[in-house]
């Protein structure tokens, strides 16, 4: 997939001719947010096909009204934008997604895309920016920034490296895959660490730890914090990942 990128200050490149109307489906659990996106995007080249207030609804009228792109917030009820997205590209790929989040957080940037977003952008993007994003994801293009860009090529080449055998990275904890990244978290998790203090140790936002949380909590299939630490410490060999040195403790210089 083509990449073009854009900085928070710099317009998303326009395309050259007339451009074909798209169906745009609006999810946001804010119905400000819905009628600031329905009333400044709707033109002569974009639809709002429909809204949704939620995750869930937001994968029912995906299927059901088959828009060109999903235009959606990140955290949403019921379902967050991540499961969201997942379930629309799977049993709908020709539909693109975008989702919005409070930040450029380029962890949050990296699951957005592994769960078949075609764009992650800030929530307080220009208008005619967004219009001009949806119409480059609807050609196959990816609409994120150029930090995101640059940190997707770097993942990819650790990807790379790793697939050679020496730098193999796969972690497994109860049959359910953790990325190395949860795996720290459930470690700090484990020792009763609260989704600020994760976020301090592992220089995070606490929007991602929290994300990081529902994966984990979705693969090992249970409802808590707590019994995801204890479905890992309750089963015979078992035990929660130990935490990785760049997630220890380490001192604070004192300011001179």
């Amino acid at each position: 997939m083509d990449s073009v990128s854009m900085e928070n200050v710099t317009p998303f490149p326009a395309a050259a001719g007339p451009r074909k109307a798209l169906r745009v489906l609006v999810a946001d659990g804010d119905p400000l947010a819905r009628r600031i996106i329905r009333e400044q995007l709707a033109g002569d080249d974009l639809i709002i096909a429909g809204e949704a207030r939620d995750g869930e609804e937001a994968v029912a009228k995906a299927l059901e009204l088959n828009p060109d792109v999903v235009v959606m917030e990140l955290l949403m009820p019921r379902l967050d934008g991540l499961e969201a997205t997942q379930r629309i590209v799977a049993q709908a790929p020709s539909i693109s997604v975008v989702l919005l989040s409070q930040g450029q957080d380029e962890e949050l940037g990296l699951l957005a895309l592994r769960s078949g977003a075609a764009g992650f952008l800030e929530k307080d993007i220009s208008m005619p920016t967004l219009a001009r994003v949806i119409h480059a994801v609807d050609r196959g293009e990816a609409g994120i920034n150029r930090g995101l860009t640059r940190r997707l090529i770097s993942e990819l080449r650790l990807v790379s490296v790793s697939t050679r055998g020496s730098r193999a990275r796969v972690h497994q904890s109860l049959g359910a895959q953790l990325s190395a990244r949860e795996e720290q978290v459930l470690a700090l998790l484990a020792m009763h660490l609260s989704t600020v203090e994760i976020a301090e140790r592992l220089g995070l936002s606490r929007e991602t730890v929290r994300t990081h949380v529902r994966g984990i909590l979705r693969k090992l299939r249970v409802q808590t914090r707590e019994e995801a630490v204890a479905a890992v410490r309750g089963r015979p060999g078992a035990r929660a990942p130990e935490m990785p040195a760049a997630a220890q403790p380490h001192p604070v210089p004192l300011l001179r």
